[in-house]
């Protein structure tokens, strides 16, 4: 059974990661879920409200990490999925993570990522030439990175698909199965 790697950490928006992790699930993929630590992760809830000028943030589910950053063989696995959330501003100068990032964009196996993940592909130099969706917030950052801002909810650049936060699941997850089931069929 072909393996998907999701990399994450504390305060990563639990729909982010959860609803991949299910989705690939049932499309007959096997997931790990890769951290700092092997540990339990606690992820939060962000959520959109009247009169906010952003978001607000709420504790979500916990969740196992199945193991560390430190211990992850990309060859492993034949896709990539980095959520959103906090957890990015943190995991990104993680020197696994951007060994892991790089190694999955140089061989051109399917990568999706949505709200704050562009903040880890900018710290592995993974965002240069691309065109990439983040949370609106983050446009200056991804084109700080050498990337270009798309405001989309499916934003495919080769095997790359992002979104902009967890209202744009359905399009995201569409895109990314579909590259995904002609790159690495389950």
């Amino acid at each position: 059974m072909p393996k998907v790697l999701i990399i994450t950490g504390d305060a990563a928006e639990s729909l982010e990661v959860m609803y991949p992790y299910q989705r690939l699930l049932e499309e007959g993929y096997e997931v790990d879920i890769a951290a700092p630590s092997k540990k339990k992760l606690q992820f939060v809830v962000h959520d959109f409200v009247d009169g906010y000028d952003t978001y607000t943030e709420k504790p979500g589910y916990t969740w196992p990490a199945d193991l560390a950053f430190a211990d992850v063989d990309p060859a492993s696995y034949v896709a990539l999925v980095i959520p959103g959330g906090r957890a990015p501003e943190y995991i990104r100068n993680d020197p696994d993570v951007q060994r892991i990032v790089r190694s999955f964009m140089e061989a051109d196996r399917p990568v999706a990522q949505l709200c704050h993940a562009p903040q880890v592909l900018a710290a592995a130099g993974a965002l240069t030439g691309r065109k990439s969706a983040a949370y609106p917030a983050l446009a200056p950052d991804v084109a700080a990175a050498g990337g270009e801002f798309v405001d989309g909810a499916a934003v495919i650049d080769g095997q790359m698909v992002s979104a902009r936060a967890w209202p744009d699941h359905p399009a995201w997850m569409r895109e990314f199965i579909r590259i995904l089931r002609s790159k690495a069929p389950a």
